[in-house]
């Protein structure tokens, strides 16, 4: 719940301050781009680490601009004299959004970070003091309500979201509201729930601030708040994934034991999901001593849903202690009260045989199909975001290869997918390779190792043969027997076309 000790926020019911302050703002060029080119690159990216002198010092002048950074970023006080020249100093004050401390002196009461859409929109993603960047910097280790601004989960989850036009959309566990702002982009109807209410009127703050029509804002946990009739075309949520003893940070920890709260999110989706709609999770799971973890991922997905999970990271107990009890701050503080809580959470792990904590992505797509399907992998390397249209395009890939038997597979044509190379591994000089790989360079940037039939086969895919055509023309070129080739390749057909090397066409 809300802290009651966190510091008031600007009025939710004035949208007409809203509206001006965004002029006065966007008049200034208090953007992504403007700070860009104000800061330079090193002092922008070091705001996203918590490092604010690099930007202290780029901003020492008293133009607008350095004014605003000042003030809404770096939370400095400023002239009011200043101020009064770029924004409606008088509205930002008897609406909450500045106060002033001293007589000739303004301070701003919530952070203000200016994020460019995928778009080119110039939004604001409103979040409480010293949460706009960087995480909580140990803000949450005294507040428990706190309202974090945009991170680097926050924006995962924005590029993997699947962007096609839908009716409705549900943020779930919303924050400062930056996947509502997203979903606002494409759905005709947005509702955001949050358990923590100052995270919802933080949210109704963000989407004003960014000139984007309001959501319907819902107070409570997870589907809770929901009618039980209700269903939405697509589901997101960055919910409070941290597994941790108890539930101290409203805005990391999710109240339930291990992993159950991301179990309960992803299981209660899929009654929630319109056909066809899509739900797409950040999840941690644990990994449990004697159980396998895709086995228990698989226990999660909910009947008449495909998925996708992919494991991005995974830590050992200590690595992920530490990595969260450094997050709230308490390194910083009393020395015992830090390994009193660093043994609470390995005592916490050790009684459910916890050996390793997992990091990844959750995609449901409602599909009805008789035999769902349910992909669980790792894949720790890097990837190219925005990732929305692979995600939608995998699942397309998998209707494809449900309504293709082999036969069928045989008399369909296909294309290499863009930007997909060979590489051939082998000893200098060698005569052969010892294999060869296709490794894309867009998308999840996949590698896959593949005989020399599949690479050539994959090669020769230009859409104008059909795969049998193509497989009979390689066994002529090697002498093979044809009808062994053709029983035998479209295994890895199959494969090529999953992971998005190949494309049907037609």
């Amino acid at each position: 719940m809300s802290d009651a000790s966190l510091p008031p926020l600007p009025s939710s019911d004035r949208p007409d301050a809203a509206v001006r302050l965004r002029e006065a703002l966007l008049g200034a060029s208090f953007t992504a781009d403007g700070l860009l080119d104000l800061l330079g690159a090193p002092a922008y990216t070091a705001l996203a680490r918590s490092e604010t002198v690099p930007a202290l010092r780029a901003t020492r002048g008293d133009t607008p601009l350095e004014l605003l950074v000042r003030l809404f970023l770096l939370q400095q006080p400023v002239p009011r004299a200043g101020v009064a020249e770029v924004l409606p100093v008088d509205a930002c004050l008897e609406s909450g959004w500045l106060t002033s401390p001293g007589p000739d002196t303004l301070t701003a009461t919530v952070d203000v970070r200016p994020y460019g859409g995928p778009g080119g929109e110039d939004w604001f993603v409103v979040s409480d003091l010293g949460c706009a960047v960087g995480g909580a910097g140990g803000i949450g280790s005294r507040d428990a309500g706190v309202v974090l601004g945009v991170g680097g989960a926050s924006t995962t989850l924005a590029g993997i979201t699947v962007r096609t036009p839908v009716a409705s959309a549900l943020d779930v566990g919303t924050g400062s509201g930056i996947q509502a702002l997203h979903a606002a982009r494409h759905a005709t109807r947005v509702t955001a729930t949050d358990l923590n209410p100052r995270a919802l009127h933080i949210t109704a703050l963000t989407l004003a601030l960014s000139g984007v029509p309001a959501a319907d804002l819902r107070e409570g946990s997870l589907f809770g708040p929901l009618r039980d009739d209700e269903t939405y075309d697509l589901i997101v949520s960055n919910p409070p994934f941290v597994i941790s003893p108890g539930a101290r940070l409203t805005y990391r920890d999710g109240g339930m034991g291990g992993d159950d709260l991301c179990r309960t999110l992803v299981a209660e989706a899929g009654e929630r999901l319109n056909e066809g709609g899509f739900a797409q999770f950040l999840a941690n799971w644990q990994h449990v001593e004697g159980e396998d973890w895709q086995d228990r991922l698989r226990s999660w997905v909910p009947r008449g849903c495909d998925a996708w999970i992919v494991q991005r990271e995974v830590q050992d107990v200590t690595q992920y202690a530490e990595l969260w009890l450094r997050d709230a701050g308490d390194h910083r503080g009393d020395e015992a009260e830090y390994r009193a809580r660093y043994d609470a959470w390995l005592d916490e792990f050790e009684a459910r045989k916890v050996k390793a904590v997992g990091f990844g992505w959750i995609t449901l797509r409602r599909s009805g199909a008789a035999v769902p399907s349910v992909t669980v992998e790792e894949w720790p390397h890097p990837v190219e975001q925005p990732l929305g249209e692979a995600v939608r395009a995998h699942f397309e890939r998998l209707d494809y290869l449900r309504a293709h038997d082999d036969a069928a597979l045989l008399e369909a044509r296909f294309e290499l997918a863009p930007e997909v190379v060979q590489e051939q591994v082998g000893l200098p000089g060698a005569e052969d390779p010892e294999h060869v790989v296709l490794r894309q360079n867009r998308g999840m940037r996949r590698a896959t190792k593949v005989d020399t039939i599949a690479a050539g086969f994959a090669g020769v895919c230009d859409g104008t043969m059909t795969a049998g055509r193509i497989l009979d023309a390689i066994a002529q070129l090697l002498g093979e027997d044809p009808v062994l080739l053709r029983d035998r390749t479209p295994a890895q057909i199959r494969l090529l076309v999953e992971q998005g090397f190949l494309n049907p066409v037609g």
